[in-house]
C-alpha cells in the first residue's frame, strides 16, 4: 500500500493534469444582468424570475412579444425594445412559464423563447438581448468574465502547487531538484545563496528582531529565509509580506510560508518568495512582514545574489 503521503502527492498530480470538464447545463443562473448573445448562441434560454420581484428584458431591436398567462402576472409593461414582467404571486418554485419575442418580420429565423422558471427570492434583475451585432459594452463583460474566471483558475493552480510542493517535502521527494531543472528555475549556475549582511543580525523593530537570514536566486525565482525572535507577551503570525526593490516597487508573485506562530521568547522561520526576471538585477531589497494586527518589521537592505 502506498504510504499517505504518496497518495496525497498522487491525488493532486491527477487533479493537475486532468482535463477540464464542463458542467452539464443547469437550473438558469439568477445573476442580477444576465447577457444574450442569439448569434453566438441558440435554442431557448431558461431565466430565473420570483414573485414580487421585477425581471426587465431589452432588445437591441424592436420586437413583438407573447407572455404565457399574462393575465395571471401582477404587472407587464411593455415598449418597442422592452418588457417588464413581475410575475404571478401564485408562481411556485420551479414552475415555468414561456416569454416568445419576434423580431422585425416576424420570421421564423427572428423568433426566440425565453422559460420564465419561478425561484424563491432570487430573479434575473435585468436580461439584456443582443440579435444583430454585439455592443461594445458587450464585449467588455465577456472580457471581464473571461478575466476573472481565468484569475480564478491561476489562484487554483497555485494553490495545489503550493500544497504538491509542500507534500514533496514531507515525503522527502528526491525529485525536487529535477523538477528544478526541467522547469529550468536553476541554470548551471544552481540556486545563488547569500547570507544576511552583520549588521541586519539583530535588527529589531517593535517587539521583533531578526536572528539570522539568507536571501536566494533561482533563474526566475528570489526568496529571503528569516529567522525571527519574539520579544512581545503574544505570539506572533505573519499574515502578509512583500519584497520592495530599491524604486520603492514591489516584487510581483509574492508567497509566504512560515513555521508555525512564534510563541514569545521564541524564535521561528520565515519565507518570502517572489518573481524576478531571467537575468535582471534585483540589487538590495526591503522584506516587509506584517501581522493581522498592529505588529510588523521591514528589513532594509537585504541583498539578493546576482
Amino acid at each position: 500500500m502506498l504510504p499517505p503521503c504518496s497518495i496525497s502527492i498522487l491525488a493532486l498530480v491527477l487533479l493537475r493534469s486532468a482535463p477540464v470538464v464542463q458542467p452539464a447545463p443547469a437550473a438558469p443562473s439568477c445573476q442580477s444582468v444576465q447577457r444574450i448573445e442569439l448569434s453566438l448562441t441558440a435554442g431557448t434560454y431558461e431565466i430565473c424570475v420570483s414573485p414580487g420581484l421585477l425581471t426587465g428584458f431589452v432588445f437591441d431591436v424592436p420586437v413583438v412579444v407573447d407572455l404565457q398567462d399574462e393575465v395571471r402576472f401582477m404587472e407587464v409593461t411593455r415598449s418597442r425594445t422592452s418588457i417588464s414582467i413581475i410575475p404571478p404571486v401564485d408562481m411556485t418554485p420551479g414552475e415555468r412559464l414561456r416569454l416568445t419575442a419576434v423580431f422585425g418580420d416576424g420570421s421564423v429565423q427572428g423568433r426566440v423563447t425565453f422559460i420564465l422558471v419561478a425561484h424563491s427570492g432570487q430573479a434575473a434583475h435585468q436580461v439584456e438581448v443582443y440579435r444583430d451585432k454585439r455592443t461594445r459594452e458587450s464585449f467588455q463583460h465577456e472580457m471581464e468574465q473571461e478575466r476573472a474566471r481565468n484569475e480564478q483558475l491561476r489562484n487554483e493552480f497555485e494553490r495545489l502547487q503550493h500544497r504538491f510542493e509542500q507534500l514533496s517535502i514531507e515525503c522527502g521527494d528526491p525529485g525536487g531538484m529535477r523538477r528544478l531543472i526541467a522547469s529550468r528555475a536553476m541554470g548551471k549556475d544552481g540556486i545563488r545563496a547569500q547570507d544576511f549582511r552583520k549588521e541586519l543580525i539583530g535588527y529589531t523593530e517593535g517587539m521583533l528582531s531578526v536572528f539570522r537570514g539568507t536571501s536566494y536566486r533561482s533563474t526566475y525565482r528570489v526568496a529571503v529565509e528569516v529567522w525571527l525572535r519574539n520579544d512581545s507577551p503574544e505570539p506572533w503570525t505573519a499574515a502578509d509580506a512583500a519584497l520592495v526593490d530599491a524604486t520603492g516597487a514591489k516584487l510581483p508573485g509574492i508567497r509566504l510560508w512560515q513555521e508555525g506562530a512564534i510563541p514569545p521568547k521564541e524564535r521561528r522561520l520565515v519565507v518570502v518568495e517572489a518573481d524576478a526576471g531571467s537575468g535582471e538585477p534585483v540589487g538590495d531589497i526591503t522584506v516587509m512582514l506584517r501581522e493581522d494586527g498592529p505588529r510588523s518589521i521591514s528589513i532594509p537592505k537585504v541583498a539578493i545574489p546576482r
